[in-house]
């Protein structure tokens, strides 16, 4: 008889997905008809999240969700020896989780895994790289719910404030993306300015600080998800950034600031009387020192003013 989820299962599965048999010798990665025969397998494609999972260790894992109020999910794979389960959500539309993808509709999912791990009192240290496999003969599996999720189907059962940031994990699941693509994109957009080099050397460097970041989670994301996000960056501010752009946008602010501190600033002296003898105006240019932050010579900061 088919099973119309496992084989769902088997579909969604990456083409080389990672593997184990023994999770102390660590994940192999193969071809998908020698991971499918594993114990253990990666059940989600790299930049694409067709299942929300969730590892729940305590005896009656694969049925006290309903004793929670949380969704039913779709897959339970359960450990018959102690009774500890994944359990697996599936969605209609699966979520982008590749740097391109737009942060909106990531920040939501992430709202609703955070949400639905605090309903099932799941382990939070999950990493959601792999997961029990159900074609595994060491497992028992059950089939909740035939029909696909979506996110707000899902959020009906939930108690989230939508995408709202504070509730979302920034070291769990999803909410990794979401802090590393943040964390990485407000340093470049100051490390650019630094030098602006050429792109090569700015990949590099956007991928080396992604990956310093990555590696403060408990449960960091694999190397080529480090890489997704760190390539869109850089890509991003190398389009966008420019250092003649960047000059001639300082020029103009620094400009427009300063004569509407010293008209204020006059102002103010004026209501009183007249200029004060011996006032001094901290605004000016050769107070503020513009050249100096756009790393440029006095002369050439007012050669190109």
């Amino acid at each position: 008889m088919t099973n119309p989820a496992l084989d769902l299962f088997n579909d969604r599965l990456p083409n080389k997905p990672y593997f184990s048999d023994d999770l102390h010798f660590g994940v192999r990665i193969a071809g998908k008809e020698r991971a499918i025969l594993a114990k253990y397998i990666q059940f989600n494609q790299p930049h694409a999240m067709f299942w929300l999972g969730f590892d729940v260790d305590r005896i009656g894992a694969a049925i006290d969700w309903s004793d929670r109020n949380a969704p039913a999910p779709t897959l339970s794979i359960t450990n018959p020896e102690n009774g500890h389960a994944h359990l697996l959500y599936a969605l209609k539309t699966s979520i982008r989780t590749a740097p391109d993808g737009k942060m909106k509709p990531l920040k939501y999912a992430a709202a609703v895994e955070n949400a639905l791990c605090k309903k099932l009192d799941a382990d939070v240290g999950y990493s959601g790289l792999i997961c029990k496999n159900p074609n595994h003969g060491h497992w028992k599996i059950a089939v909740w719910q035939p029909e696909l999720y979506t996110l707000d189907w899902l959020a009906d059962s939930l108690d989230l404030n939508a995408a709202n940031d504070k509730e979302i994990i920034a070291d769990y699941g999803l909410g990794r993306n979401c802090t590393l693509f943040d964390k990485t994109r407000k340093w470049a957009y100051r490390a650019i300015r630094q030098g602006w080099p050429e792109y090569s050397q700015w990949l590099r460097a956007c991928y080396e600080r992604a990956g310093v970041y990555n590696l403060q989670f408990p449960s960091p994301l694999d190397d080529g998800e480090v890489m997704g996000i760190a390539k869109s960056i850089a890509k991003w501010t190398n389009t966008q950034f420019s250092k003649d752009s960047f000059i001639d946008y300082v020029l103009m602010t620094h400009s427009s600031d300063i004569q509407a501190i010293r008209g204020k600033k006059g102002g103010e002296a004026s209501s009183g009387g007249g200029r004060q003898k011996g006032s001094i105006v901290l605004t000016s240019e050769r107070t503020l020192k513009p050249w100096v932050n756009l790393g440029i010579s006095r002369s050439s900061y007012y050669r190109r003013k």
